[in-house]
């Protein structure tokens, strides 16, 4: 029997009843970060092209999308906000999985939630527990370094997980819709190397994919059987090393989502620790860029094939967000790293460019395949004197939590910052909606709250 079975079998048996309390929580926690970084997104790079071109991709008024008016197709509403959730690098992830685990989940899971009408708030909280349970499973199962992207691929699995979850397939339906979406399953880490559009745009192909894999398994095709495990399976194509007995094994005592990862900053997680670690080192002495002699920052080697690139004078955003050196020379001129600090004009700033050149990034001697940390900022300053700092598992990590007042705000500051900006008391009422998720009786009033019609 191949593996994909087991995710199955695992799929239909997580049921709401059967969660903790600790595993409710953290949904809707993550729903809430989620569905704020997705409005924030709806103005990100590329958005309003992406809708342009995309006009004739469907027809449809199932579900709606991250500020725009009107309904549209499930499956291109799943692109669309799985677009706009990671555009701006602001999702949450799965570290050790190398997942962003609700960034194709949510929409998927939503979409069909929005077509099918009469889906409570506890059946979306099963489902994208399922969904991110099935993603970070598959991601920790890998024991090799990337080549194809993660969050793309295995976040197709996932939405697959959540999307039939709520639309009531059977072990047999999940099993083709996983098969289906295996066929389609798109996502290069090229996109990722060059900084483009496509790194968030592959999310979306992956979200909508899930949408149509769960229908047309509905509709009764027969897709293949051993998509994991088979002679050209997932796990023969797509990774170069795995340990999935493993992986399968602690599935049954752990829910993933418990381990998701929240983002301070709308950066590359692999940059946080460096940030926080700057952040701390300003807090005990503020300099110029003429204070500082020598800036060396170390971190992972997971890390550092992630974020270890060179600064350049033509970066797109995409590219900046995840360059280490950028990011740590932002922090150390401004105190923070936000997103005005990725538009064209400060991508430009001779200032920051010239001091992230400057920086030295090394990595630590560690043996740890899929290791976000530690990062280690050290400065010696133009007196001579030298300052260090080492943050182990950077903030927003279950041991290192942003503060209910940080994730308030940042959720807040979202919604405002959305193509469709929301009024301060329907950000009010949506954040209280989520909270209340459990006794809510249909998805669509969230995202009535989250999507209004001008």
């Amino acid at each position: 029997m191949d593996a994909i079975a087991i995710l199955a079998d695992h799929v239909i048996a997580t049921r709401y009843d059967e969660l903790s309390e600790q595993t409710r929580a953290a949904a809707r926690r993550l729903i809430l970060d989620t569905v704020g970084v997705g409005l924030g997104g709806s103005t990100g790079q590329w958005t309003s092209d992406l809708f342009a071109s995309s006009a004739g991709w469907g027809q449809g008024a199932d579900a709606h999308v991250f500020g725009r008016e009107g309904r549209f197709p499930a499956g291109l509403a799943a692109l669309y906000n799985a677009y706009c959730i990671h555009n701006s690098e602001f999702d949450c992830l799965h570290e050790d999985a190398v997942v962003h685990a609700l960034t194709a989940v949510l929409p998927a899971a939503l979409a069909v939630a929005e077509a099918r009408g009469g889906v409570s708030g506890r059946a979306l909280i099963e489902a994208v527990v399922a969904g991110v349970d099935v993603a970070a499973t598959l991601g920790l199962a890998g024991t090799a370094p990337m080549k194809f992207f993660r969050p793309a691929v295995l976040g197709g699995f996932g939405a697959v997980a959540a999307a039939g979850k709520i639309a009531d397939l059977d072990r047999a339906q999940l099993i083709n819709a996983f098969g289906a979406q295996y066929a389609q399953s798109c996502g290069s880490m090229q996109a990722h190397e060059e900084g483009t559009m496509l790194l968030a745009l592959q999310i979306g192909f992956n979200a909508r994919a899930a949408v149509e894999s769960v229908d047309l398994a509905r509709a009764g095709l027969l897709a293949t059987q051993d998509t994991l495990e088979g002679r050209f399976g997932y796990f023969n194509l797509f990774e170069d090393g795995a340990d999935l007995p493993t992986a399968l094994a602690a599935m049954t005592g752990i829910r993933r989502i418990e381990d998701v990862v929240e983002k301070p900053f709308p950066t590359g997680r692999a940059t946080h620790g460096a940030i926080e670690a700057v952040l701390r080192l300003l807090r005990r002495r503020a300099c110029s860029e003429e204070d500082l002699h020598r800036v060396t920052v170390t971190v992972s080697p997971v890390a550092h094939s992630l974020v270890g690139r060179p600064v350049g004078p033509e970066m797109p955003a995409n590219y900046a967000r995840l360059c280490l050196s950028y990011c740590v020379a932002r922090c150390l001129l401004a105190g923070d790293v936000a997103g005005a600090h990725f538009s064209s004009q400060a991508l430009r700033d001779p200032q920051v460019l010239a001091l992230a050149a400057r920086i030295e990034v090394d990595t630590f001697d560690m043996a740890e395949p899929s290791a976000f940390g530690p990062s280690r900022v050290s400065i010696t300053y133009a007196d001579g004197t030298r300052a260090e700092e080492t943050i182990g598992q950077a903030l927003g990590h279950p041991s290192n939590p942003v503060s209910e007042g940080q994730r308030s705000d940042k959720f807040r500051a979202n919604c405002r910052a959305a193509l469709q900006p929301l009024e301060e008391a329907r950000i009010v009422a949506l954040e209280d909606r989520i909270a209340d998720l459990d006794r809510l009786q249909d998805v669509r009033q969230l995202m009535e709250l989250a999507c209004p019609a001008t």
